[in-house]
């Protein structure tokens, strides 16, 4: 397929996951301060644990330009770029502090049982299975925050979590510092793999690309359900 039936196919697959229940669940959920604190700091881990999976990808990959590409892509999760000149942890962590987090409490959160699965699971796809699959699942995860693709269906993850937090906590965008990033972030990074696909994912290879896309979006969903149901076990008021 080339580039824009790529877009096409991926696209019309994430448009049906975040019309999914398992994200209107999720989308639902009313915010207090302690749920809060528990989705963004199991945003932290499954954010620390993607540069993981992306080195994963990386020294599973042959192809010089796409491990460049990575590169690329990391330096400004991990390092800096035009959203922090610290990377995008940081932005967690500041976010995490409008809520009552301090860095420590938000490094040192331990995951609950289902973001613990999908974390195995992507590590899992991203080392042992091909490069191809590794790379369609990661960059698929992406595209669920791509207001351009979702903006009709309400938006993607971070511009409609970020409402919540606002419609629910009070907060304005400048005190959600990693929603605010990444609805335009996202944008870029929902592109920035699509050439590579087109180029080596030919043959019986582009099954296996839509295969580890629909694996990594019901892994979302699992991720995303669990996140809401220990959510709900927080009393509101």
């Amino acid at each position: 397929m080339e580039v824009p039936e790529w877009r096409n196919v991926i696209g019309e697959m994430v448009r049906d996951h975040m019309r999914s229940p398992e994200l209107e669940h999720y989308f639902s959920v009313k915010m207090n301060q302690r749920r809060a604190q528990l989705m963004i700091a199991q945003l932290g881990l499954y954010i620390r644990h993607r540069r993981d999976c992306w080195a994963h990808v990386s020294a599973n990959c042959p192809v010089m330009a796409i491990k460049q590409k990575i590169l690329q892509h990391e330096f400004g999760e991990v390092i800096k770029d035009q959203y922090s000149e610290y990377g995008h942890l940081h932005l967690i962590v500041q976010q995490a502090k409008r809520v009552g987090m301090n860095a420590e409490e938000v490094l040192n959160t331990k995951p609950i049982p289902t973001t613990n699965a999908t974390l195995y699971a992507w590590g899992w796809i991203t080392h042992a299975k091909s490069w191809i699959e590794g790379l369609s699942s990661l960059t698929v995860t992406e595209w669920t925050n791509d207001d351009r693709l979702l903006k009709d269906i309400g938006g993607g993850h971070s511009t409609r979590m970020g409402q919540r937090w606002m419609e629910d906590l009070g907060l304005k965008w400048r005190d959600m510092p990693n929603f605010d990033a990444h609805r335009q972030a996202d944008e870029e990074h929902s592109d920035m793999f699509l050439p590579f696909l087109s180029e080596y994912a030919t043959g019986e290879k582009q099954q296996l690309a839509l295969d580890a896309v629909k694996e990594s979006l019901e892994l979302f969903g699992l991720y995303r359900e669990g996140v809401a149901i220990a959510m709900e076990r927080i009393p509101l008021n």
